[in-house]
């Protein structure tokens, strides 16, 4: 580590919150500094989401200094902007453990902290939350403040409006505060909203403008007229001088814009916010990045990033199957100008940047709004275009129902690429792609391919935009899948491969468990298939393979409803007496780590894989 955390002078001494209280002005603006050191220093060597946090650090610091979350509570949006929180409240010694097995996490966790109020991984589910604890309270009779941090991006997601409208309809006080790191703040404005902050959220004010607009109304003929009036003047001046005034229209009281970066205007802000009693939303303005200059030239990039160079930022770790997957899609664009790419605020991490240059005008990002982009992509194709839509699998999920009810009820021709299937490592248990096996077995006219090379990931799509007349999903893990030769042609892709002949114990692999199965099986007389089709599954080969003894499947989903038991489903309905062993992800929560630790885990690390394998040669499953 380049930075050693003895060696800091003001944030070792942060054990809690109330910590904060006896620092001065000085100290504060050296903890910021301190705190964005010791972020980039254990960020390059763990790996993480950098860029959201340098912006986040004077905001979380007035947070903790102005509220008292031993008894508050604050939910994080999405909850990878953490980081600072967690250095904050008690977790700054081991903090560089960050995102390893058994250390500190990348997302809040309750059972990590009491400080962490709810465990976050997805998008625009804070305010919503925030709201549940807020009524439990009040049913409890527990009095605390209710904080929900949500930034910009995250109000793409339509789940973050139903939230802020039931808010604002009751009238509950919560405190959403803002996180807009897409805009800049000038003086003059500042200074004017400081002012306004005061103004507006002052007890007086709000009596004066209740009293004065009861005193028009009560002025004999023209009373009405003129409070209706006056409302209106006082409606068009606010939305000439006031931004987002959407909040206000919600029933949230507006406070801001505030520079997100200075922490005593923040404090004020704060301040006000939690002396009201209605609904209070505070904008601020972060850059992100800030103060690492590579994250502030490069944000996306450092939004999650692998382990990097701290001196240059230069990432070392490479993300090749989206990177294949974009290329492949491209050549294929350049063929039929029919075909759109969609993505839901993810052009970098699902490898789109390259489609985004060459066909901007057939590229639609929609922010963070799964659902939204399943339907239009349903709307587009039920119009004759060919939409491929990539999205992580953790992220697909969240759009189940446009999966069933839009897509496939209509059996419409969706190409789907099914980024960062399977276990993922160090983001942990909210970001395991390990359900998409199971849930998209359920949808009917989904068809599934799961390939084991770069090749087969190649054929897949190619088939998909080709030769598929329905939805068809395309999985792939996160990194980069072998450079094997693939029997067959794009035609092919629907039959399984023999790689070792049948024997009465036979291995049905898929997906990146192929290469793994490749090697375990080497000096073992089993037989082995790549099952790169899921669904439909090729009967041909489960026909032959109901005359074994055992079947041992192995895939990196979930092991429940998964592909596994699709294969004993089969072998039941056909009366053979193979049994079949289903090695995968089991149904409970895997925590974070890296992926080989998880694999070994549940069983699925070469040692592991041989042990169930030999195992069945000897017959010991009954």
């Amino acid at each position: 580590m380049s930075i050693d955390y003895t060696e800091l002078k003001i944030l070792p001494r942060i054990k809690k919150p109330s910590d904060l209280a006896g620092l001065s002005d000085e100290e504060l603006d050296l903890l910021s500094e301190e705190i964005r050191r010791y972020l980039v220093s254990v960020v390059s060597q763990t790996g993480g989401h950098l860029a959201s946090n340098l912006g986040v650090v004077e905001a979380t610091i007035a947070l903790n200094k102005v509220f008292s979350f031993d008894n508050d509570r604050i939910v994080f949006d999405v909850g990878h902007q953490s980081y600072v929180h967690k250095l904050l409240t008690g977790r700054a010694e081991s903090f560089e453990t960050l995102r390893q097995r058994g250390g500190i996490a990348g997302f809040p966790k309750t059972n990590e902290s009491g400080y962490d109020a709810f465990n976050t991984g997805h998008s625009s589910t804070s305010v919503s939350a925030a709201i549940g604890i807020m009524r439990a309270d009040a049913l409890l009779k527990r009095e605390r403040r209710v904080v929900a941090f949500i930034g910009d991006g995250a109000l793409t997601g339509g789940m973050a409006y139903e939230a802020l409208d039931d808010v604002g309809q009751q009238q509950l006080p919560l405190i959403v505060i803002l996180n807009d790191n897409e805009m800049s703040i000038s003086g003059n404005v500042g200074g004017l909203s400081r002012h306004l902050i005061k103004l507006r959220s002052a007890r007086g004010y709000r009596g004066f403008k209740k009293g004065f607009s009861s005193f028009l109304k009560h002025i004999p003929f023209c009373g009405k007229w003129l409070s209706d009036r006056f409302e209106g003047l006082k409606n068009r001046i606010k939305y000439f001088i006031l931004p987002n005034v959407l909040f206000e229209e919600l029933g949230f009281t507006y406070l801001g814009p505030v520079n997100g970066h200075d922490i005593r205007a923040l404090v004020s802000a704060f301040e006000h916010a939690k002396e009201m009693d209605r609904p209070v939303l505070v904008h601020i303005i972060t850059k992100k990045g800030k103060g690492y200059e590579p994250a502030e030239k490069n944000p996306e990039k450092f939004h999650g990033i692998g382990k990097f160079d701290e001196a240059t930022g230069e990432s070392k770790t490479t993300f090749g199957n989206s990177a294949v997957f974009s290329d492949e899609l491209c050549g294929l664009a350049a063929e039929n100008e029919r075909l759109v790419a969609i993505t839901a605020a993810m052009a970098s991490g699902t490898g789109l940047d390259s489609f985004k240059e060459s066909y901007p005008e057939r590229f639609f990002d929609v922010g963070i709004a799964e659902q939204h982009a399943v339907t239009m992509a349903a709307g587009m194709a039920i119009s004759g275009a060919l939409p491929v839509f990539c999205v992580y699998s953790s992220f697909l999920q969240r759009a189940f129902d446009q999966l069933v009810h839009d897509v496939c009820l209509q059996d419409l021709k969706i190409v789907f690429g099914v980024d960062r299937a399977g276990l993922v490592g160090a983001d942990g248990e909210t970001h395991h792609g390990i359900y998409d096996i199971s849930y998209l077995l359920t949808l009917p006219n989904m068809k599934i391919l799961s390939p084991s090379s770069v090749q087969e990931l190649r054929a897949s799509l190619d088939w998909a935009v080709k030769y598929s007349d329905s939805p068809c999903a395309i999985r792939y893990n996160r990194g980069v899948l072998p450079d094997r030769e693939m029997s067959g042609s794009v035609e092919d892709v629907l039959s399984w491969e023999c790689i070792k002949p049948f024997r009465s114990v036979c291995v049905v692999a898929t997906g990146r468990m192929v290469d793994r199965a490749i090697k375990v099986c080497a000096d073992l007389g089993v037989g082995l298939y790549n099952a790169r089709s899921i669904r439909p599954m090729d009967e041909e080969t489960l026909e032959k393979l109901s005359h074994a003894r055992y079947i041992v499947t192995i895939e990196d989903g979930v092991v429940n409803d998964g592909f596994g038991t699709q294969v004993a489903s089969y072998m039941c309905m056909k009366g053979s007496g193979a049994k079949v062993v289903a090695v995968g992800v089991p149904n409970r929560v895997i925590e974070q780590g890296t992926v080989a630790e998880q694999d070994d885990e549940c069983g699925l690390s070469e040692d592991k894989l041989r042990e169930t394998i030999s195992g069945c040669i000897g017959g010991i499953y009954a």
